[in-house]
């Protein structure tokens, strides 16, 4: 039987036996372990393929002035104030065209000319008339010449009583005829000069000029066709050479709901995009408001200009699309905060509890958290964070990250 001292024995604990071996160390091993292959995943990632990306610029808003925003959009279509349909003022035949779509032409210029055989023959007729009236005058004016002087002769002699009274008082008359005569082709002379006058109208009439600066936009007539200033019905005869546009003169005329014609005032900035070119932004003002509504439609036309006066590619009857801003000085009262940039609103994430944008920088992105002010169209203004020439980044994939390298794909597409 075990004895009471053996089992006291086999209650104590040897010291000179090795304690069990911790695992403390191996779980800090492993963290070590993984935060180094996060890093070096982030480092290989930022250091791997550059991520292609889509920029755009920053724009100054100003300083010292408000963005404008825009009250109303409304679309219309590019007119010209200065177009017509160039015709000749007298019926004939046309001998010669010289405009094609497309050309410049300056005032004066020659469009075309009409077959002149009639208008040169009675320019031909005038000036026969304008000289027989002339010859007469010399014969007339001989005559009186002749007729004062025998009146004198006899005016001595009835006094001297060498003559009856009878022959002088004959002579007078004589004289008064002939200077009656005498009046009387020197009317009919001036008749001929300016009948012959308007024959050399007729003559000019034949050639028809361009009445203003422009651009031919259609050519309506050919050699050998007859032309008219009135039209003459069936089809046959034209009324016109060509269309004459002024350039300079194009405009915008958009349609306006009665609703929101209380919007609209004469001067305000607009700014408008053309159907067929959506990114060019012309600058312009609202020219005047038409006193006149449609009652079909319920709208107000409004004449609006456009900056880009001889621009090649503004041409009438283009599709426009005009936004109506707000007067810098109403901006400059209602906002406190007045500097600032422009921003496309794509460019602006949210990164945690930030509003944040990735400007490209030595061909890597800078995260940058921003201070938004107003909404401005697709716009977003940025009153701190960027500045404005910056390169920001649209569209940033969730992916994106401080630091990672990027690259245009703009210039990517331009490279293949």
């Amino acid at each position: 039987m075990t004895t009471s001292a053996e089992l006291l024995n086999a209650l104590k604990i040897d010291r000179n036996v090795a304690p069990p071996p911790s695992r403390k160390g191996l779980w800090i091993g492993l963290a070590v372990a993984g935060v180094v292959l996060v890093v070096g995943a982030v480092i290989a990632l930022r250091a791997g393929k550059p991520v292609a990306v889509r920029t755009a610029e920053v724009v100054a808003i100003g300083t010292g002035g408000a963005a404008s925003a825009a009250v109303l959009d409304a679309s219309g279509y590019v007119v010209a104030r200065r177009m017509a349909t160039v015709s000749a003022k007298i019926t004939g035949r046309v001998r010669e065209v010289l405009i094609e779509e497309g050309q410049k032409v300056k005032e004066g210029q020659v469009l075309a000319r009409l077959d002149p055989v009639d208008a040169e023959a009675q320019r031909a007729l005038s000036a026969s008339q304008l000289a027989a009236s002339e010859s007469q005058i010399a014969s007339v004016q001989a005559q009186l010449t002749q007729a004062e002087a025998d009146a004198a002769r006899l005016a001595t002699l009835v006094q001297q009583s060498l003559v009856s009274r009878a022959q002088y008082e004959q002579a007078l008359a004589q004289r008064d005829t002939l200077r009656a005569q005498l009046a009387t082709a020197r009317r009919n002379a001036q008749v001929a000069a300016a009948s012959l006058r308007i024959a050399d109208n007729g003559v000019d009439n034949t050639v028809v000029r361009a009445p203003f600066d422009g651009v031919i936009i259609a050519k309506a007539a050919q050699p050998g066709e007859i032309v008219s200033p009135l039209s003459a019905g069936g089809g046959f005869t034209r009324t016109g050479i060509g269309t004459l546009v002024d350039m300079e003169s194009l405009e915008v005329e958009v349609e306006v709901g009665e609703a929101y014609i209380g919007r609209v005032k004469p001067g305000m900035p607009t700014q408008t995009a053309l159907n067929a070119y959506p990114d060019w932004k012309i600058p312009g003002k609202v020219i005047a408001i038409i006193p006149a509504a449609d009652r079909g439609k319920a709208t107000v036309k409004v004449r609006v200009s456009l900056d880009a006066r001889g621009d090649p590619r503004v041409v009438p009857d283009m599709g426009a699309r005009v936004s109506f801003l707000e007067e810098a000085d109403a901006q400059r009262r209602n906002e406190t905060e007045t500097t600032g940039v422009l921003v496309p609103a794509a460019a602006i994430v949210r990164r945690g509890d930030k509003d944040v944008a990735f400007v490209v920088s030595g061909g890597k992105v800078v995260e940058r958290p921003l201070v938004l002010g107003r909404t401005l169209g697709d716009d977003r203004q940025v009153l701190r964070g960027l500045s404005a020439g910056e390169q920001v980044v649209l569209e940033p994939p969730e992916t994106l990250a401080d630091g990672m390298r990027v690259t245009r794909a703009d210039d990517d597409e331009e490279q293949q």
